[in-house]
């Protein structure tokens, strides 16, 4: 089982890096999770550099894909170069997009006709792109996923575990990570946003 998470040059680290951390709690024999990147070194907002541990033609075949966002997605959306590289299934693939990512899956198509999260900074980008932008920090419409807000990222995380192993390995791999003394109130604060996406 793969995910890759889409993390281009000027990411934001707390989207691709926290949910890494959440998926990976996942201890699955052949479960796997990627930065999946455009280049061999990215370069996150605030001066980060990681190596990428997948290309951007192996997320055309992992089971689940997260658009990461970053300050430099306008760039990406309007380079016809990089988004060909991109090739996404929605009928075969969970994907997620969270913030300025949600503007990617609006170019891709993937997001025409249904509603989407984002972060107010990109929400007139993504009004721009013609997608309605909602007032809720994640939303699902059969495999397609969107969150608004750096910290909205562990609900993505969330929602694909559940998607791909079952709510219960979702709400432990939460419980992990949330804060000493609200591991029960974070869970289920989280488990109740995207509970509604699991049909």
């Amino acid at each position: 089982m793969h995910i890759a998470i889409l993390t281009f040059q000027g990411f934001n680290e707390l989207d691709s890096l926290i949910a890494l951390g959440v998926l990976n709690r996942i201890k699955t024999p052949g479960w796997r999770v990627t930065l999946c990147c455009p280049e061999p070194e990215v370069t996150s907002m605030n001066g980060v550099t990681i190596k990428a541990q997948s290309s951007l033609e192996e997320a055309e075949f992992a089971d689940a894909v997260i658009v990461g966002s970053g300050t430099k997605t306008r760039e990406v959306v309007e380079t016809p170069a990089l988004l060909s590289r991109i090739k996404l299934n929605p009928e075969r693939q969970l994907i997620a997009a969270q913030c300025s990512g949600t503007l990617l899956l609006a170019k891709l198509g993937w997001v025409s006709g249904i509603a989407a999260c984002t972060d107010l900074t990109s929400k007139p980008w993504v009004q721009a792109a013609g997608v309605e932008v909602l007032n809720q920090p994640f939303f699902a419409r059969g495999n397609v996923a969107t969150a608004g807000g750096c910290l909205a990222s562990p609900y993505l995380a969330a929602w694909i575990i559940a998607r791909l192993v079952g709510l219960e390995a979702a709400a432990a791999a939460l419980h992990y990570v949330a804060p000493v003394g609200e591991k029960d109130d974070y869970v289920a604060n989280a488990v109740k946003n995207i509970s509604p996406y699991l049909a």
